[in-house]
């Protein structure tokens, strides 16, 4: 098995080279904080030898109350992915497998495991746009909005850039966000582990075990 392993600087150095636009027609397949891969590589989680430190984010989840990152998910499995509802492919492919990777632990694993979708574009998600949609995936997932100034820069900490939504050529909104999933360790609260949009179902199966434990997959 191989085992990527990149300082959180070098990702943090090349989160600015590759951005994807959901549904904009951009055709990069590349999660935006992988540096270099090993041939015939088959593990998708890229593990980080410097740990992200969870973003010190408050914002409002979908009740309309304020939800304080770090505190609410203390000592958990944390998986977070930053995002828009109104992205056709890209988000919603993520958020699904995430969810139908998590319906195959446990209950108690389940309950433990807490996945957080931060909004790129607040100005259309409100809470209940983002509560909408979210329960059509998993009514157990954390949707975040709040001010856009302050998710960039929470974002900006995990080496994930975005853009304010803005009209693409076709005149169409969109927004331009990195694509990848940071997990966080229980033990630590640390993020060890990056996964690239081109993480599918069976990579989450198996890693979601250990990463609910803290461990490496």
């Amino acid at each position: 098995m191989r085992k990527k392993t990149f300082a959180a600087a070098a990702v943090l150095a090349a989160a600015a080279l590759a951005l994807s636009a959901c549904g904009s027609g951009d055709d990069s397949k590349s999660p935006v904080a992988v540096v270099s891969e090993d041939a015939g590589a088959d593990q998708a989680a890229t593990v980080l030898d410097q740990p992200f430190e969870k973003p010190d984010l408050v914002l409002t989840d979908t009740h309309g109350k304020k939800y304080d990152l770090r505190k609410e998910t203390a000592g958990r499995p944390t998986l977070v992915y930053f995002g828009y509802t109104h992205c056709p492919d890209i988000c919603p492919l993520t958020m699904n497998n995430l969810a139908v990777a998590k319906k195959q632990l446990p209950k108690s694993e389940q309950d433990r495991l807490r996945i957080v979708f931060v909004t790129t574009d607040p100005g259309r998600d409100t809470p209940a746009e983002l509560g909408k949609w979210l329960k059509g995936i998993d009514s157990q997932i954390i949707g975040l909005t709040g001010d856009f100034a302050t998710i960039q820069a929470g974002a900006r900490t995990l080496g994930i850039s975005i853009e304010p939504t803005h009209k693409d050529k076709n005149g169409k909104l969109v927004s331009v966000h990195g694509t990848q999933v940071i997990a966080f360790s229980p033990k630590t609260d640390g993020g060890y582990l990056l996964y690239g949009e081109d993480a599918t179902v069976a990579d989450y199966t198996k890693d979601l075990p250990k990463i609910i434990k803290g461990a490496t997959p």
